[in-house]
């Protein structure tokens, strides 16, 4: 799995960080993603598909 992020569409909801802690987290100055991880360990992918199905704005891209 390879995540990508679109921090010029991202609204600063925070789901990603609340649903993958260890692949995202949230930029102090202005709430937008910011990612931990590109590719994250097997165990962590139910996760990110969650954070990415949880995004009010689309901003996370995943490919498997």
């Amino acid at each position: 799995m390879k995540v990508e992020t679109t921090e010029d569409t991202c609204v600063a909801a925070g789901q990603c960080v609340l649903s993958a802690p260890n692949v995202f987290m949230q930029r102090d100055d202005d709430g937008k993603v910011e990612l931990l991880k590109e590719n994250p360990p097997e165990a962590e992918h139910s996760l990110v598909r969650e954070a990415a199905d949880l995004c009010p704005s689309a901003s996370i891209h995943i490919q498997e």
